[in-house]
Order: structure tokens, then C-alpha cells, then sequence
């Protein structure tokens, strides 16, 4: 985890988070927050057996106002997971359970649920203030999202980390296409929904 020098920010959050509050900040760059935003999302991504297929999708970055540390540019970086595995409305409780598992496991915040039985969702902080979102779409796809608090501003590369999807072009994700034995099933499991 980052060694966090905290002087504090308005935090640049993802869309319907709950609710924004004071972030933290950190004398490190915007690319490395960058890289340990990928860390966390690969490591909530592979936490889920069965395994989901995934890849990136869309990452952003953009500066945080007039706000700045030691009189530089800060800025905050979105990285964005689109799951290929077709998950059936009936295993969909299941699967935010498990990431709801793994954040607590981890130490994260519970933010925000949504219980919406269309488009559930389920929010999260780390002691860093690193903002996550686990969410269904459109046909069932799942979304992951994590946005990082205001940091010095820099060149912010694409995520080095690999996923097992196949990468697609253009701007429009895919629907999930991949089937699983065990997340498409159309049997339910017992499982517990996403609680604060």
C-alpha cells in the first residue's frame, strides 16, 4: 500500500458513490497512485472463484480543480473493469456477496449498497481513500471501478496489468459472452446479500 503523507482534498469520485467526502492525498504521483488503483482492482477481480473472464476498459484521469500539494497540479485517476462471464440473474446476490467479502477482508469501508434488483451495486473506500464500485449492467454484465483521492498531477499510463479477456476495440464494451458453469447457472445458491 501507498506510504500516505495526508494533507487532505476534495475527492474526485465515480458517479452515484454514495456521497463524496474529504479524500486523502499522498506526495506521490498520479501514476503511481495509478498502479496501486490496478493492484486493487486485480486483486478484487481474482479474488472471485470461479474465475471471471475480464479486461479494461475506458481509463481516465483528470485534474482535481484549483486544488494543489506543495504548489503542483493534483489529479485523479478511474480505472474501469468490464466482466466478460455471463452471470444469471440468480447467482448475481452471489457474486457481489463474494466482492463484499473480499473488500471487508481487506479492511475497506462499506459506502453504499444498492439493492436495486435490475442494477444492484455495491460501494467501497480503502483506508486511503481509494474509492471502489462493484455494479451490474445492461443484460447482467458486471463493472468494477476504482478512482483514486487527488494526487500530484503527471502522465498516467494505461494499466500494465494483464487481464484474461480478450482486449476489444473502440469504445463500446462488449455484452458478456463467456459462460460459465457455475456463474451462468440459472440455479440459485444461498448467499447473502451485500449488507452495510
Amino acid at each position: 500500500m501507498l506510504a500516505m503523507t495526508v494533507t487532505g482534498c476534495g475527492f474526485v469520485g465515480m458517479s452515484d458513490d454514495g456521497g463524496s467526502e474529504k479524500g486523502k492525498v499522498s506526495k506521490v504521483s498520479l501514476q503511481v497512485a495509478a498502479e496501486e488503483a490496478d493492484g486493487i482492482m486485480l486483486a478484487t477481480v481474482t479474488s472471485v472463484k470461479p474465475e471471471l473472464n475480464w479486461v479494461h476498459y475506458a481509463p481516465t484521469d483528470e485534474g482535481c480543480d484549483s486544488y494543489t500539494i506543495d504548489g503542483k497540479a493534483t489529479g485523479s485517476a478511474t480505472r474501469r473493469v468490464a466482466v466478460m462471464t455471463i452471470v444469471s440473474q440468480e447467482r448475481r446476490g452471489s457474486l457481489l456477496g463474494v466482492i463484499e467479502r473480499h473488500w471487508k477482508g481487506e479492511g475497506y469501508k462499506i459506502t453504499g449498497v444498492n439493492r436495486s434488483k435490475i442494477f444492484p451495486a455495491i460501494y467501497a473506500s480503502t483506508p486511503e481513500d481509494f474509492r471502489l464500485v462493484a455494479k451490474v449492467g445492461k443484460k447482467g454484465q458486471f463493472f468494477f471501478g476504482i478512482t483514486t483521492p487527488c494526487f500530484i498531477l503527471s502522465k498516467v499510463e494505461d494499466p500494465k496489468t494483464t487481464p484474461n479477456g480478450t482486449p476489444f476495440e473502440g469504445s463500446v464494451v462488449p455484452d458478456p459472452y463467456v459462460r460459465s458453469d457455475f456463474w451462468s447457472a440459472t440455479t440459485s445458491i444461498p448467499s447473502t446479500s451485500p449488507t452495510r
